[in-house]
């Protein structure tokens, strides 16, 4: 009953969170992330409506590449 399974998924779960920390700190320098042709965005009046279709399909499969790599 050991504890290496456990181990390596810590590991990665904290470079994953490196990751979205840098990601949070470079995204002012990154002007074209949530601003991708694609991305919804509907203003009214007093209402803004925001959903970053383009983005969200891009980051996921960016993401599913880095699972495979790491599978493999």
């Amino acid at each position: 009953m050991g504890l290496g399974p456990v181990g390596k998924l810590l590991i990665l779960l904290g470079i994953f969170i490196i990751l979205i920390g840098l990601f949070l700190i470079l995204s002012d320098k990154l002007p074209w992330i949530g601003r991708l042709p694609g991305d919804i965005v509907i203003q009214k009046n007093r209402f803004t409506f925001y959903f970053p279709l383009a983005t969200c399909i891009l980051l996921s499969l960016l993401l599913t590449l880095i699972f495979w790599i790491l599978r493999r």
